[in-house]
């Protein structure tokens, strides 16, 4: 008799993957304060030393400075609000917009197969910066998964950040 049937338990399908080391970061409550937010200082900094890719009207585009994946983009609107219920409808609309295109360049620029799309919100939802919306825009590739986040704590990353920021900037796909 195993473990799970020991205590009672079914098997629901899902395996576990058990991060201990990520709790340091959820009890710590790693936060900047507002006046050294990110998303606020990148608009006022060059493209290439805030990674921005894209500026619009009400938002912009930048890379993540801690990727998932290569290419992993993050679309902020300039304003500093922190969930998508305050964002306006220039903003939202903005945001959707920019996150269409981006989809689009980086499918055209390095092959993807899928995305990832999504916000957290709220830090208690796992918002590395919650009090600045963002929306997360992961390239996914076929067996784009290995060991190295599990074993090493090591994400392999193919490409520095600038020549990924050069390559979607330059290549930036803004139609329909």
């Amino acid at each position: 008799m195993d473990n799970l049937e020991q205590m009672g338990g079914m098997q629901d399908g899902f395996e576990r993957l058990w991060t201990p080391h990520r709790l340091a970061y959820i009890e710590q409550l790693q936060q900047p304060h507002e006046s050294e937010c990110p998303f606020c200082e990148a608009p006022g900094r060059s493209d290439e030393d805030g990674l921005i890719v894209r500026r619009g009207e009400t938002a912009f585009v930048l890379l993540n400075l801690f990727p998932y994946n290569a290419g992993h983009l993050l679309v902020c609107p300039y304003r500093h609000v922190d969930t998508y219920d305050k964002a306006t409808q220039e903003e939202a609309a903005e945001i959707a917009l920019l996150t269409q295109q981006a989809m689009r360049t980086i499918e055209q620029t390095a092959g993807c197969h899928g995305f990832n799309i999504g916000m957290n919100q709220g830090q208690v939802a796992g918002a590395g910066i919650a009090g600045h919306l963002h929306q997360h825009v992961v390239p996914r590739w076929r067996n784009d998964s290995n060991f190295f986040p599990i074993i090493a704590q090591t994400k392999a990353m193919p490409r520095l950040l600038g020549e990924v920021r050069e390559t979607i900037a330059s290549n930036w796909n803004t139609t329909a």
